[in-house]
C-alpha cells in the first residue's frame, strides 16, 4: 500500500491526465478517484489503462452497484466513507482491498467481523484526530488506519510517526501536486 492516497475528484474526463501527471511528478503513484461525479467509472478505466504503474482505486463507494461499476472499470481498491457489508462481501469475494470509514468501536468491530483490518478514519479532524486513533488502537491493536479529512502538511508527520497508520488520505495531495506543476511550468 502506498503511504499517500490522494482523494481525486474528476469532474470531466479531460482533467484526468493533468491530475495524475501532477501526482506522479510529485512522487505519488496512487489515486482514489471518487464516485461523486458522472464520469467516475470512465475516469477510473482511463487511469487504469493509461497509468498502469499507478495504483488506481475508487472512493466514496457507498453501495454494491457502485462497487461493481468501479471494479468493472479496473479499480484495484475500494474506499467508502462508512462501512457497507455488501461492498465488503464483493471485495472479499474478488480479493480486492476494501477500506471502509470506521470511527467508533462498534464500526471497527463490524469491520473486523467482515475480515477487514485496515479502515479509513474519516473525517479524522471531526472524530478526534491522532488522539482518537491512539485511544482506539489500545482495544484494537490489529487495526491499521487511513486518516482522511483534516490531515495536511501541518500535522502529517505526527500521523505518519504513529505505527498504526497504514496511509494518509486527502484531497490536499492533489492541490499541492497541481500547484507544484503550475509553478514549475512558469
Amino acid at each position: 500500500m502506498e503511504k499517500f492516497i490522494p482523494v481525486v475528484v474528476i469532474k470531466e474526463l479531460s482533467e484526468t491526465d493533468k491530475i495524475l501527471t501532477a501526482l506522479k511528478n510529485n512522487g505519488i503513484n496512487c489515486a482514489e478517484i471518487t464516485f461523486r461525479t458522472a464520469c467516475a467509472a470512465e475516469a477510473i478505466a482511463y487511469a487504469v489503462k493509461n497509468y498502469p504503474d499507478m495504483s488506481i482505486g475508487a472512493g466514496t463507494v457507498i453501495n454494491a452497484k457502485q462497487c461493481e461499476e468501479a471494479l468493472a472499470a479496473g479499480a484495484t481498491f475500494i474506499v467508502s466513507p462508512g462501512l457497507s457489508p455488501a461492498v465488503a462481501e464483493i471485495c472479499n469475494a474478488r480479493n480486492i482491498p476494501y477500506y471502509p470509514g470506521c470511527v467508533t468501536p462498534t464500526e471497527i468491530m463490524a469491520a473486523l467481523e467482515l475480515g477487514i483490518t485496515t479502515v479509513k478514519f474519516f473525517p479524522a479532524n471531526v472524530y478526534g484526530g491522532l488522539k482518537a486513533l491512539k485511544a482506539l488502537s489500545a482495544p484494537f491493536p490489529q487495526v491499521k488506519f487511513i486518516p482522511t479529512g483534516g490531515v495536511d502538511r501541518s500535522n502529517i508527520d505526527e500521523f505518519l510517526a504513529f505505527d498504526k497508520i497504514a496511509a494518509i488520505g486527502g484531497s490536499f495531495f492533489v492541490k499541492e501536486s497541481l500547484d507544484k506543476m503550475e509553478s514549475e511550468s512558469k
